[in-house]
């Protein structure tokens, strides 16, 4: 049964990142690779259903709350407030591709942590991508770049999903986690940032373009319902903090904000039923709670017995790298969940900086190589549909140079 489960488990993650196509338009999505892989493992028996029951009650909350922040984001989307701040930030630029490349950096790094970084990586980069064609061709790769790589350790539990699961599974609340984490994140960022502009530095050595960038017709002019928009979510971003220290859950935030943003969304014309079916992506709901249901039938054969022993004594910086490589090759998901049931077995208390530092690691190791990370992986289909060829060897690269030091960094100051 071992042998068959890790067969399984590795057939499953190859049809994860591959995404074959079966039939003409029909491609294997992530869900369905891992529904069929979770079936296989109920077949062999390394899952049960004891295991279903375990997942869905671990993951009902962090589910919530992930549709909620799905909610909010396509609200944002629709109601023009990405698209607005990308025009502005390229005209806030002037044309100089240094200062463009370093506010396209933080702009995909606040974009991160208020919504997810998922969000900013496959939301963002076609707008940086169009805008950049228009008035700084050369620029294309290096502020996709920015915008994939500004997206590094989330300082707050909802800027990424998989944290969100583990943290709430572990009992790190939202202030305990961003007391922790923004120092190490803000550290990181920077450190990335240096990597990067030295990484581009020829590129962004041409002068100036002084060419006003069009403003799309659906930025002008700047609706009130847009700034409405804009200080909801900054009022969402503010109750976290609040909620959390009066003892009240995460989730029930995110949730109450995109009722707020539904309604926000209603008044400028976008139906709710409508933004529920078209956002709320129900196959990474599917391929999230799957994918904890895989790291089960490895844990029923022994894997999570053996990370653990790895983890034994080991002080954060050890666990923070394992997990970066692990999460760099396994694909950061199911690393997250084998994480999680090795440092916190049966819920017990753990000691969080452990915890935080094996989140660090899942959080930039997805950076080493394009498997992975699903968002790694739509990046790269999304430069290529847009005519941006970005090689696996120029990914490792840049990946290697920027996330490297920001991983040490990171956990030194975890």
């Amino acid at each position: 049964m071992v042998a068959e489960t890790y067969g399984a488990v590795a057939v499953t993650l190859g049809l994860v990142v591959t995404r074959p196509r079966i039939a003409k338009g029909f491609r294997v999505t992530p869900a369905m690779a891992a529904l069929a892989g979770v079936a296989v493992l109920a077949a062999f028996g390394s899952v049960r259903f004891g295991d279903l029951a375990w997942a869905a009650h671990t993951m009902w909350r962090p589910l919530l709350g992930i549709v909620a922040i799905m909610v909010m984001t396509g609200v944002a989307r629709r109601t023009g407030v990405l698209e607005g701040a990308a025009d502005l930030v390229f005209r806030r630029a002037g044309g100089d591709p240094k200062k463009l490349f370093g506010l396209v950096f933080v702009f995909g790094a606040l974009t991160a942590a208020i919504l997810n970084n998922d969000s900013a990586v496959l939301l963002l980069t076609p707008l940086v991508v169009v805008a950049a064609r228009k008035r700084h061709p050369k620029l294309v790769v290096p502020l996709a770049f920015a915008v994939f790589l500004s997206a590094g350790v989330a300082p707050v539990i909802v800027s990424n999903p998989m944290n969100m699961v583990v943290a709430t599974f572990a009992g790190i609340g939202f202030n305990e986690y961003a007391a922790r984490m923004i120092v190490p994140s803000v550290a990181g960022s920077l450190v990335t940032f240096i990597a990067l502009r030295l990484l581009f530095r020829k590129d962004l050595a041409s002068p100036p373009v002084p060419v006003p960038v069009p403003v799309p017709a659906s930025v002008l002019p700047v609706a009130a319902g847009r700034r409405v928009v804009v200080a909801a979510l900054l009022a969402v971003v503010l109750a976290y903090p609040l909620v959390s220290w009066l003892g009240g859950p995460v989730w029930i935030v995110a949730v109450c904000g995109a009722l707020l943003l539904v309604a926000l969304g209603a008044r400028s014309g976008h139906r709710p039923l409508t933004v529920l079916r078209e956002e709320v992506h129900a196959d990474v709901l599917v391929f999230l709670v799957a994918v904890l249901v895989l790291s089960l039938g490895l844990r029923n054969v022994g894997v999570v017995d053996h990370l653990s022993r790895a983890y034994a004594g080991a002080s954060p910086m050890r666990i923070g790298v394992l997990s970066a490589m692990g999460s760099a090759i396994l694909n950061n998901h199911p690393m997250a969940n084998l994480n999680m049931l090795a440092l916190v077995p049966g819920g017990s208390p753990a000691d969080p900086r452990c915890v935080l530092a094996a989140l660090v690691g899942g959080d930039l190791g997805p950076r080493l190589f394009p498997m992975g990370s699903l968002a790694g992986l739509l990046w790269l289909e999304m430069l290529r549909r847009a005519g941006v060829q970005v090689s696996v060897r120029r990914f490792v690269l840049v990946g290697v140079v920027a996330t490297l030091p920001a991983l040490g960094v990171c956990l030194t100051l975890l």
